[in-house]
C-alpha cells in the first residue's frame, strides 16, 4: 500500500517536466528584468554606508558655501548606485533638487566638446596639428614679439594657445600667470592704436561700436571680469570670435598655460567647419548618439522642464538671484545644461571606451582606447588648478598614480573637469579601475556633482566620494 502511494503516476513526470519548462520559460521571459532589479538592490545595499558618509560630507559642503541646492550622482562599474538632490532647485517656489534637475554644467562643456573633436580626429576629418586658419580663415594669423606664430587645435584643447580668457587687460593677465616685468614683451604702438587708414583699424572701430552687453549685479560679490556676464546674443560661433580674435596673444603658443574659454569658442568654429554642420547641431547629434537626452545648449526662450534657478551671495551675505546672461559666446567652453544622470552616462561612455581594448566579446566604445589614452595623457607646461597634483591634458585634468614613500600619500589615477558659471558649480570625475582588461568594462567609479551656486570648489569632495565608493567596492571582493 505504501509503495502504491509513493509510486508516482505514469503521466506525472511528463506533467512536472512540462511545468518545469513553463516556469523556466517564464523566468527567461521575465527573469532578466527581475534579476536586474535584484542586482540594483544588492548594489544599493552594498553601498549604504558609503552613501551615508558621502551624504553627510555633501551636506557639510552645501552648508559651508551656502548653496541652495546640490545634486550628486555616483556609478560603480557602470551602474548608478546613488542619485540624490539636496536642498532646492528653486528657492522661491520651494522646488526641491532631484536627479532630474537641469543645471548649468559650465566648463564640463569643454569635455563634451573634446569628445566631438576626438571623434572627428578619429574619422580623419580634423587635423589636430594644422593651423586653425585651415578651418577658420576668419581668425587672423597671429604674431608674438614680431614673430609669426601658429595656433593649432592641439594647443587650443590644452590651453596653450596664448588666447586670453575673460580678462582683457594683458598686464593683469601677466601678473596673474606670474610673468616678471622683464619677461613681459613690449606692446608695439600698432597693437595699442592701429593706423586709422588700414582695414584692420576699420574692423576694430566697428567692433568697438558694438561692444558686448555685459552686466554685473551691484549687490553680488564677484571677482570675475565683465565678459563673464555677457548678455549679447551671438548668432553663430563665427560671430562670437569678434570678442577676442583681434586681441594680441598673451604669450607665444605652446610656451605657457593660460586657461581660456575663448580658445574653446575658436575650437567650436573648427568643429563646425571640419564636420560641415553647425556646431550646436553636431553636438546635439552626439548627445543623442550617447543617450544624453537631457543635455542641451542653454537658451533663454525654450521651455526646459526641471531647469533650476541660479543664485549667488550678495555683499550683505544674502542669497540673491543671478543676473541674466547669454552663453551663445561660449557654447563649447561653458554653455551646456545637463543632469547628473546624463553626466554619469557620459563618464561611463568614456570609461568604457578607455577599457574596451581588443575585447571581441563586447561592443566597441564610442571612441578608441588609444584616443582616450591620448586625451587623458598629461601635457607638458600645463596646470590643473583644481588639483595641484595633476596637469591638464586635452579637455580634461589628469592626476597620475604615484607614491613616493612607503606608508605615505598615495595618489590615485583619475581624470576630472570642474566648472564655474554664473550661479553654478560642477564637477565630473572618473576613477578607473586599473588592470581591468580581463573583465567587461566599464570598471571604476564615476562621480558628478552640480550646484546652483557659483564659486563652489567641488573636485576634492568628488574625489573623497569616489574613494569612499571604491573602498566599499573592494570590501565586497
Amino acid at each position: 500500500m505504501l509503495s502504491r502511494i509513493t509510486r508516482p503516476a505514469r503521466g506525472l513526470p511528463r506533467i512536472l517536466l512540462g511545468l518545469g519548462i513553463a516556469v523556466a520559460a517564464t523566468r527567461v521571459a521575465e527573469g532578466p528584468g527581475e534579476e536586474d532589479e535584484q542586482k540594483k538592490r544588492k548594489n544599493r545595499e552594498a553601498y549604504v554606508s558609503a552613501i551615508d558618509r558621502s551624504r553627510e560630507l555633501l551636506r557639510r559642503v552645501k552648508d559651508e558655501v551656502g548653496s541652495p541646492g546640490i545634486v550628486v550622482g555616483v556609478s560603480v562599474d557602470g551602474q548608478a548606485v546613488w542619485l540624490e538632490g539636496l536642498g532646492f532647485a528653486d528657492v522661491e517656489n520651494r522646488i526641491p533638487c532631484s536627479p532630474d534637475s537641469v543645471m548649468r554644467v559650465a566648463s564640463i562643456s569643454k569635455s563634451f566638446t573634446m569628445a566631438a573633436v576626438a571623434k572627428l580626429w578619429e574619422e580623419g576629418r580634423l587635423d589636430l596639428d594644422a593651423p586653425v586658419q585651415k578651418y577658420v580663415p576668419e581668425f587672423p594669423e597671429k604674431e608674438f614679439e614680431g614673430e609669426k606664430v601658429t595656433i593649432t587645435s592641439r594647443l587650443l584643447v590644452s590651453h596653450l594657445s596664448g588666447i586670453r580668457h575673460y580678462e582683457k587687460d594683458i598686464q593683469k593677465i601677466w601678473k596673474k600667470i606670474g610673468k616678471k616685468s622683464s619677461e613681459m614683451p613690449a606692446v608695439s604702438p600698432s597693437e595699442k592704436t592701429p593706423p586709422k587708414d588700414t582695414e584692420s583699424s576699420k574692423a576694430e572701430e566697428q567692433r568697438k561700436l558694438k561692444q558686448p552687453d555685459t552686466v554685473k549685479s551691484k549687490k553680488s560679490v564677484s571677482l570675475e571680469p565683465e565678459e563673464f556676464y555677457i548678455r549679447d546674443r551671438f548668432n553663430s560661433v563665427i560671430d562670437a570670435l569678434e570678442l577676442f580674435k583681434n586681441d594680441p596673444l598673451v604669450f607665444k603658443p605652446g610656451s605657457q598655460f593660460l586657461y581660456s574659454t575663448h580658445a574653446w569658442t575658436l575650437l567650436s568654429a573648427v568643429v563646425e567647419r571640419a564636420s560641415g554642420r553647425r556646431f550646436l547641431d553636431y553636438m546635439q547629434q552626439m548627445f543623442r548618439d550617447l543617450g544624453m537626452t537631457n543635455t542641451l545648449p542653454e537658451e533663454h526662450e525654450p521651455i526646459i522642464y526641471n531647469r533650476a534657478r541660479f543664485y549667488s551671495i550678495s555683499d550683505k551675505k544674502r542669497l540673491i538671484n543671478c543676473p541674466y546672461v547669454d552663453n551663445s559666446c561660449k557654447w563649447a567652453g561653458g554653455g551646456f545644461l545637463s543632469t547628473v544622470t546624463d553626466l554619469l552616462r557620459f563618464g561611463n561612455v568614456l570609461l568604457y571606451s578607455y577599457q574596451a581594448k581588443e575585447m571581441s566579446t563586447v561592443l566597441p566604445g564610442y571612441l578608441k582606447p588609444d584616443t582616450i589614452s591620448m586625451m587623458w595623457r598629461q601635457v607638458p607646461n600645463t596646470e590643473m588648478s583644481w588639483d595641484r597634483d595633476g596637469k591638464y591634458a586635452m579637455g580634461w585634468g589628469t592626476v597620475e598614480q604615484r607614491q613616493d614613500y612607503g606608508q605615505c600619500k598615495c595618489q590615485k589615477h583619475y581624470v576630472s573637469h570642474t566648472g564655474g558659471a554664473v550661479g553654478a558649480s560642477s564637477v565630473l570625475l572618473i576613477l578607473p579601475e586599473e588592470d581591468s582588461q580581463t573583465v567587461i568594462p566599464p570598471r571604476g567609479v564615476v562621480v558628478t556633482i552640480i550646484a546652483n551656486m557659483q564659486g563652489t570648489g567641488l573636485n576634492s569632495t568628488a574625489l573623497k566620494i569616489a574613494l569612499e565608493f571604491e573602498k566599499a567596492k573592494s570590501a565586497q571582493s
